[in-house]
């Protein structure tokens, strides 16, 4: 390793961005991009590497350069912008191009799709990429869908309404214009332009509140809001993950709660359902601040609704029961609502003889609580707090803490609401058919395969059917279901 490149390895900042190896001759031979870039860069040079060409891609390596960026998203696209224009050697020689995806954008329709590809077609489509990791892609568009909602097939394909109520789908009666503008913002962080974006939702939002048109002013807002979130959203997966502002948010959560040291296991729990049918709950687990998927849990409610309280109370009392005494006891739990749903966790948690710090998060202001006879030790800040039966704790827009718990949060509504769909799809495409006599769990498994719905079966003819399970039971369906042969 020269000097100079000695050097440009001590300056590397503790931020996400994207990094370019050159050669001796001047020329970038590798773009890459990083979580933390002085972590990974550095990695290069610091272990043994187990495949062939890395080692001669870390010989030619001369110099270093970097960019910094606002987010982990942000560096995922500028590193495909950058990838694109400059074509690297070591890009193509150390990935094999199969698992190359492009994001695809179907401008030329009057509601533009967002896709995912494996090759560009020669259309009027816009296309960005190559990526490599297709997970990481996808988890961005997860993000990025619910600050600017779209379509991923035909508009008017849609059937159900769960997906424009959990917000990743356009309001129903969205306009082309509005669509379309929407659309225009999401390409530009595709192009890697979040933060120029940022800048312009900023000035626009003003505009728009300065001429009293509140409705829009506010909708900027929330796209303005979300766009620096971005900042917390982890997408480069375990090895890149831990960054430097989540462990300024562990700490600032840690003081403010009054616990005595920062929490490795949080759990996190919801509730979902649909008018009190089909309820849920999700538990989410976040280790070292990080989601740790494998841990995750849900649980199908035995308690009659709608009374999220006594679902939450269910939901805590199966969580600790003998049964589940491998799982690995939280240092920290928060329920996502207000003072009823912390008091029921609070109180299912005494029933059970158990001491664990619990907090609530209300939605309306983002508000942390918690009730100040659970808390651990005392914080200097808090005036009187002994006198309060709650204490009320909220952030700046723009702290990582408050990204933090809202992270935390939003994943167990994402994961409660997912088995919420699946249970209430399981129910309503199963239903019909249980009710029908002389059709067995072994005919409804052929139905259910060959058309895979109780709605696609009712598209299909008598005839279509009755190749699947013979004439007299297709017979049989189609009078009990009122289908015309």
């Amino acid at each position: 390793m020269n000097t100079s490149l000695k050097a440009k390895l001590s300056e590397l900042p503790t931020l996400p961005g994207v990094y370019f190896f050159y050669n001796k001759s001047g020329d970038i031979i590798y773009i890459g991009k990083a979580s933390i870039l002085k972590r990974r860069v550095n990695s290069y040079f610091q272990k043994e590497h187990q495949d062939l060409k890395t080692p001669l891609l870390v010989s030619n390596i001369y110099s270093v350069e970097w960019i910094v960026a606002s987010s982990e998203i942000e560096a995922l696209f500028l590193e495909a912008e950058y990838i694109k224009r400059h074509k690297p050697i070591y890009n193509v020689e150390l990935k094999d191009d199969k698992n190359f995806i492009y994001i695809k954008v179907t401008i030329y329709e009057d509601f533009p799709k967002v896709t995912l590809v494996r090759r560009p077609s020669d259309d009027k489509a816009r296309y960005f990429g190559p990526f490599v990791a297709g997970y990481q892609v996808r988890q961005a568009l997860r993000y990025l869908r619910r600050i600017f909602p779209y379509y991923s097939k035909p508009a008017g394909s849609y059937q159900s309404k769960l997906d424009y109520q959990i917000g990743v789908l356009p309001a129903p009666d969205i306009s082309k214009q509005e669509y379309k503008s929407n659309i225009r913002k999401l390409m530009l962080v595709f192009s890697g332009k979040s933060e120029y974006l940022v800048k312009s939702l900023g000035k626009e939002m003003k505009k728009q509140a300065k001429n009293k048109e509140y409705e829009s002013a506010a909708m900027l807002r929330n796209q303005f809001l979300a766009l620096q979130g971005l900042s917390t959203k982890i997408v480069f997966g375990k090895e890149e993950t831990f960054d430097i502002s989540l462990d300024k948010a562990m700490t600032e959560l840690t003081q403010t709660i009054g616990l005595r040291s920062i929490p490795k296991r949080i759990e996190c729990y919801d509730i979902s359902n649909f008018a009190g049918g089909d309820a849920v709950s999700s538990m989410v687990v976040f280790t070292s601040g990080i989601p740790d998927q494998k841990q995750y849990r849900h649980f199908k409610m035995q308690t009659p609704g709608p009374n999220d309280f006594a679902m939450m109370r269910e939901t805590l009392l199966r969580r600790f029961s003998s049964r589940n005494l491998a799982w690995q006891r939280p240092d920290l739990i928060i329920v996502d609502g207000g003072k009823g749903q912390l008091s029921t966790a609070l109180a299912a948690l005494e029933e059970l003889d158990i001491a664990i710090p619990t907090v609530g998060l209300a939605k309306r202001y983002e508000t942390i609580i918690q009730k100040s006879s659970t808390r651990p030790s005392p914080k200097l800040s808090d005036t009187n707090s002994h006198e309060l039966e709650y204490l009320n704790f909220n952030f700046d827009d723009n702290l990582p803490v408050l990204h933090l718990v809202q992270r935390i949060r939003d994943e167990a509504h994402r994961f409660a609401v997912s088995y919420h769909t699946v249970v209430r799809k399981k129910r309503t495409q199963s239903s019909e058919l249980d009710n029908i006599v002389g059709i067995g769990p072994v005919a409804k498994k052929k139905l259910v395969r060959s058309f895979g719905s109780v709605r696609g079966l009712k598209l299909a003819s008598q005839e279509e059917v009755a190749r699947v399970v013979g004439a007299s039971k297709a017979k049989i369906i189609f009078e009990s279901l009122g289908l015309k042969g």
